[in-house]
């Protein structure tokens, strides 16, 4: 007996051992794939393949990172469109989770707002942004409003439509047992929906950012979303790629918390 679980053990040893070793090998070869994207694009900039000017290149953008950083527009410009990101995505996920709870509730009232929720999903929010400047004004709600609003309609689909796959036989088993609807909810809607969603929060985090950017296009006088729009009118291209190049810092860093702290859920 002990000589099986001995030899078990040391199989799972050697299982972990071996994923371990994959995840390195992948890790590398994503690094590499970078290194080598970095290193033709300076090439191609060098020799001029393509055009330094409207296209740049990783030492110029390396050398307006610094100088940002010098005179810390890197920081102001960075730190607003986080903050407006962070707030769109509280706010995203708030709603999202109360609408959905709330047709969960409800089957009639799902019915009801389904069509209109599909509706106002597949709206281009671009074409809300002017009516929004109207409303709100040329300031920071208008540019969370935009965020939330590219993000939360289908955040509330996918948390209705996964509510609605729920296993029956446990809410049924719920019932039997003498529970109500909300030891139903508490009991086997949410931590049965967890991966669900850390999943969607995941999707919503990049949309947040990404409605941000639209809002700060169209109504802001500061973010990274000014920078692209301000280095475009003024043909400073090598400030609009190192804005983008931040963007996807930025975004990489927000989903990799996320995903991080699904680990840290499942594992519990």
């Amino acid at each position: 007996m002990s000589v099986n679980c001995k030899s078990a053990s040391l199989s799972q040893q050697a299982y972990i051992a071996q994923e371990e070793k994959k995840h390195r090998q992948i890790r590398l070869l994503r690094l590499m794939l970078l290194v080598l994207f970095l290193a033709l694009w300076e090439l191609a900039a060098t020799l001029q393949w393509i055009d330094a000017f409207i296209f740049s290149s990783p030492v110029l953008i390396f050398k307006c990172l610094i100088s940002m950083a010098a005179d810390k527009s890197l920081f102001f410009h960075t730190g607003i469109t986080l903050l407006e990101t962070l707030i769109s995505f509280f706010f995203c996920t708030l709603l999202s989770l109360a609408a959905a709870l709330l047709l969960w509730s409800s089957r009639p009232l799902a019915q009801i707002l389904e069509p209109y929720l599909v509706l106002l999903n597949s709206l281009p929010k671009s074409a809300l942004a002017p009516l929004l400047i109207v409303w709100l004004g040329n300031n920071m709600k208008t540019v969370v409003t935009a965020a939330v609003s590219v993000a939360v309609f289908g955040s509330i689909l996918t948390l209705y439509t996964g509510f609605s796959q729920m296993d029956p036989q446990q809410i049924t088993l719920i019932y039997s047992l003498g529970g109500n609807r909300k030891d139903v909810l508490l009991k086997v809607l949410l931590p049965g929906s967890l991966p669900m969603l850390m999943s969607n929060m995941k999707v919503n985090v990049g949309l947040c950012l990404v409605g941000v950017i639209i809002g700060e296009f169209l109504s802001a006088k500061a973010g990274l979303g000014y920078l692209i729009t301000y280095g475009s009118q003024t043909f400073a291209m090598t400030m609009v790629v190192t804005s983008i190049v931040i963007l996807c810092i930025v975004s990489g860093v927000l989903y990799q918390i996320i995903a991080y702290a699904e680990m840290r859920i499942k594992k519990r």
